[in-house]
């Protein structure tokens, strides 16, 4: 029981915001380290707003939308 509770938690918290928010099942990139890339970087993106208090992912790249590109590159130290 705690194991199939232990994956629906990783499937709501991860895949669910990936596939509904970051809409990645209509990802057109096939090739074959170009999928995997991409998936990486919205990992990263998840957990950095995550790192940050975000509960609502969507909420929080909306906010970084309107900052710009110059608060979204701080929060990664560029």
């Amino acid at each position: 029981m705690a194991l199939s509770r232990g994956q629906w938690h990783i499937e709501n918290k991860l895949h669910w915001v990936r596939d509904v928010t970051l809409d990645e099942d209509r990802s057109q990139i096939r090739t074959k380290k170009g999928a995997r890339v991409f998936a990486s970087l919205r990992n990263l993106a998840i957990s950095i707003l995550r790192l940050l208090g975000c509960d609502n992912i969507a909420a929080g790249l909306r906010s970084l939308a309107w900052g710009g590109s110059h608060r979204a590159l701080a929060l990664i130290g560029c």
